[in-house]
């Protein structure tokens, strides 16, 4: 059996760069307490810009997580930012520990990308999917419905990275971008689908089921 590898996400060589060279240098240097803080330091970034490979699961009409984390909100809402019906939204909360590269919750082509500046409140506060930064797709599915997954910036995190374009398509667990130090992603189904999880459960993206679409 090929056991898994765990890549890096491109937007992480950077920093990985940056604080390797920083933790050489003060070896070389002959500080070993400053240089232990920058090795454990280096060692988080790395892990944070993981990207393991997932496979997605193949459901008739399955909705995959765009992200890892923590389910925080499941519920019938009306958001007229991104739908003039009521909609099935799901919150998945994103800590410093998840891996944080998203991928695609269903095929289809993107319709429209919408970035918004805004605050940077805690992700997981109630009012964050409202005044925070976050940068909206759409995506039309090839049986005419349309789901809208949202990237929310954080406390923390205040760099959203969407390399997604209208006219894209697109292939359920493909990668798309991240979000920089922790946050949290909406999912918004039509009212009809049938959420396959609750509030508190932990889900990995491109491999956790979350709804049926309806």
């Amino acid at each position: 059996m090929k056991k898994e590898t765990i890549p890096v996400a491109q937007e992480g060589y950077p920093f990985i760069g940056y604080s390797a060279f920083v933790t050489v240098i003060s070896a070389l240097l002959g500080f070993p307490i400053i240089t232990l803080v920058l090795l454990v330091v280096t060692t988080f970034i790395l892990m944070f810009f993981r990207d393991p490979e997932r496979i997605p699961p193949e459901i008739d009409g399955g909705v995959i997580s765009p992200a890892d984390g923590k389910i925080i909100g499941v519920e019938n809402i009306r958001d007229e930012r991104f739908s003039d019906d009521e909609v099935l939204k799901i919150s998945i909360f994103m800590n410093v520990f998840n891996v944080h590269v998203n991928r695609i919750p269903f095929s289809g082509s993107v319709k429209r990308v919408r970035h918004v500046p805004g605050s940077f409140l805690a992700a997981d506060s109630d009012k964050a999917h409202l005044n925070n930064e976050y940068c909206a797709v759409q995506i039309a599915t090839d049986t005419n419905k349309e789901i809208t997954m949202v990237q929310i910036a954080g406390l923390i995190a205040r760099r959203i990275v969407c390399r997604l374009q209208p006219g894209d398509k697109l292939a359920t667990g493909e990668r798309f971008g991240l979000i920089r130090f922790g946050s949290r992603v909406d999912l918004y189904l039509p009212k009809q689908s049938n959420a396959a999880i609750r509030v508190g459960d932990k889900v990995r993206a491109g491999e956790s089921l979350l709804a049926y679409l309806g």
